[in-house]
């Protein structure tokens, strides 16, 4: 079972070589209701993928209660979390009852956008070291390099994340209030209908928000050439701030039905707030809408 609105490479993976090349079935529901959970596990169900918040429309999964279901239906199946958005700063999903933690180390543990990486953290040393012997085996492994870059960003990773997250809040608010905005997505508003579950399992709201533009595909194009602070580019989590649109970028191979059933319309914008000075990002942002 894998959470419906997850990072389009993960849903390109899952739908096209996990299920196609491999001949493994993968079921998509909206796990952020638990009832889904409930009524989605199967007896033959391994694996249940969260992700939280996700990517890109911010649904804030309860790990807690996702992992009580699933464990009291069937304790060999494994949960495990991508928990790229919040970074192990805001949100450590192993003191929740995860099996695995998934990191794209790229974004925000290496914080500067230089360097491609992944990392998995588990619970059971059993499922580590088949998965290391895999990993071993494949050669799936970073170099020296790559690794003293991720040890460098975490030096740092406090820092940005606590500017990031305390810029998105602000910009949030403001952006709630301009009449080009259609709608602001991001749990740190009391408005969000996930705002009390993202603070009952988050330090904080994060630096991603997601925005509707008034109007479609040529307003947000207008949009996003018009900006000046903020980069066009799909990546997250960095010192830079970035815009995009997962219509057309980041869930680009997501099937159109399955873009319009999870809300991925084509003026939806996903923002990543970096560390710059917040009076810039807003006025880079209002001068653009």
């Amino acid at each position: 079972m894998v959470c419906d609105d997850v990072y389009g490479g993960t849903q390109r993976y899952i739908r096209r070589f996990f299920s196609e090349k491999h001949g493994l079935a993968a079921d998509f529901a909206d796990i952020s209701d638990i009832e889904n959970v409930i009524k989605g596990v199967k007896a033959n169900t391994k694996i249940v993928w969260v992700e939280s918040p996700t990517n890109p429309t911010l649904k804030v999964i309860d790990v807690h209660e996702v992992v009580t279901a699933v464990k009291k239906i069937n304790e060999n199946i494994i949960v495990l979390v991508d928990n790229t958005f919040p970074s192990p700063y805001l949100s450590n999903p192993l003191l929740l009852g995860a099996d695995i933690v998934y990191h794209s180390l790229t974004k925000y543990i290496g914080g500067h956008s230089d360097f491609v990486m992944g990392a998995l953290i588990f619970k059971d040393k059993a499922i580590y070291d088949k998965t290391y012997f895999a990993s071993y085996s494949l050669g799936a492994c970073p170099s020296p390099f790559d690794c003293y870059l991720a040890l460098r960003g975490i030096k740092t990773l406090e820092l940005r994340v606590v500017a990031s997250t305390r810029s998105a809040f602000h910009i949030a608010h403001f952006l709630e209030k301009h009449p080009s905005i259609e709608a602001v997505i991001y749990p740190g508003l009391k408005t969000n209908r996930f705002h009390e579950r993202a603070k009952k399992q988050m330090r904080g709201f994060g630096g991603m928000l997601s925005i509707r533009i008034k109007g479609a595909k040529p307003q947000v194009s207008k949009f996003l050439k018009a900006l000046q602070v903020f980069t066009l580019a799909e990546s997250l989590g960095g010192v830079e701030s970035l815009a995009q649109c997962p219509a057309f970028m980041t869930h680009a191979s997501v099937p159109e039905e399955i873009r319009k059933e999870l809300g991925i319309s084509d003026n939806l914008v996903r923002l990543s707030i970096g560390v710059e000075n917040l009076d810039d990002l807003i006025v880079d942002l209002n001068q653009a809408l």
